[in-house]
């Protein structure tokens, strides 16, 4: 069977999530984006928890079911802040699990060390070595991943407070790690650099901290599997029956390039370093982005694919597109508007960008958007790379705005993708 999974979302127990951020939500996004297995998030908080008890069914499979049949996953996020080795650490994790039951046990396990009621990702002062052996005392088959793993701030090769490599973070316990979350800002092709990453798996997923359909799902894996809990684990492990994921173009990403919002600047690695990693403007430090970072750690140049990587295809959230073609808010009632039209007529997100042949597209909606959608498919797309806590915007030559013809001229790369030509 064919699961497309987003396995990390927020609920709106997190801080800086929607507070309409709910099961009923998330089902109705998920399905519209063409989901069909959807992390919970937040299972160490315990007004989630007592939410999921009431709106999820458990059948002895581990996957929970909603009242009208759609899959979901249990799973969380922790925030492990400490020092190791001289150094100030700010790791997140991913963590799944298998019922309810064991959901209690780590809640249960976490209230030892510190409070979990205040926020749904909850911040604790003891390392990711102790988190493992936490975790897997509890459970051999809860899983932990590092989260959005090369994000600066809070990841486990972030610029800001990361270390140089899985085992230097977990010690002994990098026995128990599968796999690392790519994150927006990187695509597996760069994670592909370093020699170190071979051993593990590298799955992608939203991190979503809202239900909307730019931002559930924007990352994606594919598995064929039946849907059991212990065949998902055994997929993350052993990489079989793991099919492919959906990425974002790590462009598109928050953190990719280095800069400093505060000054508008934004800068390619080799120009941030000729200064030094210091703003140009206020001559403060720069937020070292994800490529840099990769470029630090990398014992392999580009074009490097390991012999059982997982294939990844690229693509670009529809809102964005239509918010770009028609110059509005990926909120507005325009971009909806077009959003649902296109829905309604294909099935899902996922089937428009990925499956939809372009005189369909016409048919339903016009030439410049079915032009923009197989290009985004076919990685011919330029996007204004994110920086520093901004994201990064796809341009289009025909978008209804006269600002973008001298961007597109100043591009001289089209963005690459690796993967199949199609999932389904």
């Amino acid at each position: 069977m064919k699961i497309i999974a987003d396995l990390q979302v927020h609920s709106r127990f997190s801080r800086a999530t929607s507070k309409q951020l709910n099961l009923e939500n998330l089902e109705k996004f998920a399905k519209l984006k063409g989901l069909n297995l959807l992390g919970t998030g937040d299972i160490t908080h315990p007004e989630w928890l007592k939410e999921l008890k009431q709106g999820l069914t458990e059948d002895g499979s581990g996957i929970l079911k909603s009242s009208s049949g759609f899959n979901f996953v249990l799973q969380g996020e922790i925030s492990n802040i400490y020092t190791q080795d001289g150094k100030g650490r700010r790791i997140h994790n991913l963590i799944l699990a298998k019922n309810f039951e064991i959901a209690e046990q780590i809640q249960e396990a976490l209230k030892k060390k510190g409070r979990i009621d205040y926020d749904g990702r909850p911040i604790f002062g003891f390392n990711c070595i102790e988190l493992v052996e936490m975790m897997k005392n509890i459970d051999e088959k809860i899983e932990i991943i590092p989260a959005h793993a090369w994000t600066p701030w809070f990841s486990l090769f972030g610029s800001m407070s990361g270390f140089d490599s899985v085992e230097e973070c977990f010690k002994d316990q990098t026995k128990h790690i599968h796999a690392i979350e790519t994150g927006l800002s990187s695509d597996p092709a760069m994670n592909w650099r370093l020699s170190q990453l071979d051993k593990f798996t590298l799955v992608s997923s939203s991190d979503a901290h809202s239900f909307w359909p730019w931002r559930i799902g924007r990352e994606a894996n594919v598995f064929d599997i039946e849907p059991t809990y212990d065949n998902l684990i055994n997929a993350i492990r052993t990489k079989k029956g793991f099919l492919n994921t959906i990425e974002t173009f790590p462009e598109y990403g928050k953190y990719h390039l280095d800069g400093h919002r505060a000054c508008n600047v934004c800068l390619e690695p080799k120009e941030s370093l000729k200064n030094n990693n210091i703003c140009p403007k206020c001559k403060k430090p720069l937020t070292v982005g994800v490529l840099q970072r990769v470029e630090q750690l990398a014992d392999r140049d580009e074009g490097y694919t390991p012999k059982d990587s997982i294939p990844f295809k690229s693509l670009i959230p529809l809102s964005e597109i239509l918010s770009s073609l028609l110059n509005s808010s990926v909120a507005s009632k325009k971009v909806f508007s077009e959003y649902y039209n296109l829905v309604n007529n294909f099935g899902t997100e996922f089937n428009i960008l990925i499956e939809a042949k372009k005189e369909d597209l016409i048919k339903i909606s016009d030439e410049k958007i079915a032009d923009a959608i197989i290009k985004v498919r076919e990685g011919k797309v330029y996007i204004k790379p994110g920086y520093d806590g901004v994201y990064g915007k796809p341009i289009f030559e025909n978008a209804q705005t006269n600002t973008t013809n001298s961007v597109e001229k100043e591009a001289t790369k089209e963005n690459k993708q690796k993967g199949l030509s199609s999932f389904f």
